[in-house]
C-alpha cells in the first residue's frame, strides 16, 4: 500500500543571516521539496507575518514555522512564545532550527512548546539532510492541520 502524496505547505523561515537562508533554499531545491518558502528576517517581520500586518497583509497561514533564536527586534524565543500563547497560532508547529547547542536554549524552547530543536549544521551537506528531515517527518509522516484562513 503506498501513501498518497501529500499536497505542498507553506513554510516561513525566520531567520537574519542571508548564509543560513540560501542554505535553507538550497536544501529545499536540492531535496525538491514543493514547499512554498517564504523568509521573514527578524522577529518583529515574523510577526507581521504572522498576523498580516503591514507589507504582510495578505500573507498565508504557513503550515510549518523555522525559526532562529538569535533574532534582531524581537528574538526567537519572544516570537516562540508569543505563537504559542495565540489560540489562532498555537497550533502551527514550530520547529526551532538554530545554531545554539546550549542546554538552556533547548529547555526552555521546549517549555515555551516548540515542536522540535535542531542545532544547525555548519555543513552544507548535514544541513541539506537536517532540512530533508525536518521536511520528511512534518510534512510526509505527521499530519498536520488545514488551517485556510
Amino acid at each position: 500500500m503506498t501513501t498518497p502524496p501529500t499536497a505542498p505547505i507553506d513554510v516561513l523561515l525566520v531567520e537574519d543571516d542571508p548564509g543560513d537562508e540560501l542554505m535553507t533554499r538550497e536544501a529545499f531545491a536540492d531535496n525538491r521539496i514543493g514547499n512554498v518558502l517564504h523568509v521573514v528576517r527578524d522577529g518583529e517581520e515574523a510577526l507581521d507575518f504572522l498576523y498580516r500586518r503591514g507589507a504582510h497583509a495578505n500573507a498565508v497561514r504557513p503550515g510549518l514555522i523555522l525559526l532562529d533564536l538569535n533574532l534582531p527586534k524581537y528574538d526567537g524565543r519572544q516570537v516562540l512564545e508569543k505563537i504559542k500563547s495565540d489560540p489562532e497560532l498555537a497550533h502551527i508547529p514550530v520547529v526551532v532550527l538554530t545554531t545554539s547547542a546550549a542546554e538552556e536554549d533547548i529547555l526552555r524552547s521546549y517549555r515555551l512548546h516548540a515542536n522540535a530543536y535542531v542545532t544547525k549544521p555548519v555543513d552544507l551537506d548535514q544541513f541539506i539532510a537536517a532540512v530533508r528531515q525536518i521536511d520528511d517527518f512534518f510534512v510526509q509522516v505527521v499530519r498536520l492541520p488545514r488551517d485556510g484562513t
